[in-house]
């Protein structure tokens, strides 16, 4: 989950306390609802919806986790962690799309390699707190290719 892209807002504060129990190991779940309030007071806040659909993939949550990456890669689409996560879930609900998502963060790697890093990072956080993440495994793959 990577909180680079958080913009000012009045959500910064309590997204930036969020940021912090995430990376101190709380449990995906317990943040849910934090995001949530986070997106509800922000919905501008392209971060915001980025980390919560991070957060329903990590409590296998497909579904909303798939609107809530299209609204984020929709606020920001420019944001490699928020076209991860839209073909993340995509790849878990069955919908189609995700070779276009995957080829775009390929170009912002290329373009910015201190970004490729913070993605690989953030690919590993994932499978660390769901080892074995089927659809990671293969974004992964796609991306190291």
């Amino acid at each position: 989950m990577s909180a680079s892209s958080a913009e000012s807002s009045p959500a910064t504060s309590q997204f930036d306390a969020a940021i912090a129990r995430y990376s101190a190991g709380t449990d995906p779940a317990e943040l849910l609802d934090a995001f949530e309030a986070i997106t509800a007071q922000a919905p501008r806040q392209s971060a915001g919806f980025t980390c919560l659909a991070w957060l329903q993939l990590l409590t296998d949550q497909p579904e909303p986790a798939l609107r809530t990456a299209r609204t984020a890669v929709r606020l920001n689409p420019q944001d490699p962690q928020a076209r991860i996560n839209l073909s993340l879930a995509m790849l878990e609900t069955g919908t189609k799309g995700v070779r276009e998502h995957i080829g775009m963060v390929q170009r912002l790697m290329a373009m910015a390699p201190e970004l490729a890093a913070e993605l690989q990072e953030s690919m590993a956080d994932g499978l660390k707190r769901k080892p074995g993440w089927a659809a990671m495994l293969k974004v992964q793959a796609w991306l190291n290719g």
